[in-house]
C-alpha cells in the first residue's frame, strides 16, 4: 500500500539546512509518493485552544524561533493554500467545530522544515491543522481517524514532531544517542503503533512518558497518524529511526 500519512520527527530547525539520515529519509519518502493533490499538515507548533484549518490562498512562512543564524530565517516555503481542502477538512469532522483561519497562521516550521526536503519544489498545495490544546489524546487519534477519508481523495497528511520531547534534558554531543528513558520510550511507541494504534493513549501510562512528554505538543501530531493507520487497518512502519541530543527522538512514521 503506497504511503498515505507520515509522522516526521523534525527535531531541531536547523534539519532545514542540514543533510542527513533523517533528511534524506524525508526525501526519499517525497520522491516515493510522487506528488499528492495536497497536504494536510499537523505541527506541534499550532498549538493552541481550538481545532482550526489555514483557509488562505498564500499560506506565509512563519519562522517561529530565535537564536538561530540569518540562513534559517531566509529560507521561505512559499507552498499555495487550499481554502477548498480547509472547507473539506472542516466538513469531514464534523461536528468537531472547525474554524477557517484566512489570515492569521501560515506555515510554521514544524511543517516547513520537513516538507522543504520532502516536497522541495514547494509545489504541493499545503493546509495546516492546529492541535487543540485542551484536548486529550484520545480526541486526536479520533480526530485522525475521521480524517481518513482524505487519503482516498490524493491528499496526504504529513504530522511533524517527536515522539521524545524534553529540551531540558538536552545533552549537547550526544548527536545519534539517547538517555535510557528516552530510547525505552521510543521502543514502547513503536511497539503500541504495531500493535494497536487506536490505544496510542495508554502511553501514558508508560514509566519514562513523564520524561519523555513533559509537555503533549510535540506528542499529539502522532495521534493524527495513530488514527489514520487504526480506520484504516494498516500497520505504521518506521521511515528512520533513533534519538539524538539525550532527549529528542526523530523517529519517523508512515502509513
Amino acid at each position: 500500500m503506497p504511503t498515505t500519512a507520515a509522522f516526521l520527527g523534525h527535531g531541531n530547525p536547523m534539519n532545514t539546512l542540514e543533510h542527513n539520515r533523517f533528511t534524506e529519509a524525508w526525501a526519499g519518502l517525497g520522491a516515493a509518493v510522487g506528488t499528492p493533490r495536497a497536504v494536510l499538515a499537523i505541527s506541534a507548533h499550532w498549538y493552541v485552544g481550538a481545532t482550526a484549518v489555514t483557509a488562505m490562498a498564500a499560506p506565509r512562512t512563519i519562522h517561529d524561533f530565535s537564536g538561530f543564524p540569518p540562513e534559517l530565517f531566509a529560507v521561505e516555503y512559499p507552498a499555495p493554500g487550499s481554502p477548498e481542502l480547509a472547507a473539506e477538512v472542516a466538513e469531514l469532522v464534523r461536528p468537531v467545530p472547525v474554524g477557517l483561519d484566512a489570515d492569521g497562521w501560515g506555515l510554521d516550521h514544524g511543517t516547513w522544515s520537513v516538507l522543504v526536503h520532502v516536497f522541495p519544489e514547494a509545489d504541493v498545495p499545503v493546509v495546516q491543522l492546529s492541535i487543540d490544546a485542551r484536548r486529550p489524546v484520545e480526541y486526536h487519534v479520533d480526530l485522525g481517524a475521521a480524517l481518513a477519508p482524505l487519503v482516498d481523495t490524493g491528499v496526504m497528511v504529513v504530522a511533524s514532531g517527536n515522539t521524545v520531547h524534553n529540551l531540558g534534558r538536552i545533552q549537547w554531543g550526544a548527536d545519534e544517542q539517547g538517555a535510557d528513558w528516552a530510547e525505552r520510550f521510543d521502543a514502547a511507541t513503536t511497539e503500541q503503533l504495531r500493535t494497536a494504534p487506536a490505544d496510542l493513549a495508554r502511553l501514558r501510562e508508560h514509566p519514562d512518558y513523564p520524561l519523555a512528554v513533559p509537555t503533549p505538543d510535540h506528542f499529539l501530531p502522532l495521534a493524527y497518524v495513530a488514527g489514520i493507520a487504526a480506520a484504516r487497518g494498516v500497520t505504521p512502519e518506521v521511515l528512520v529511526g533513533g534519538c539524538t541530543l539525550g532527549s529528542l527522538s526523530m523517529t519517523s512514521y508512515t502509513v
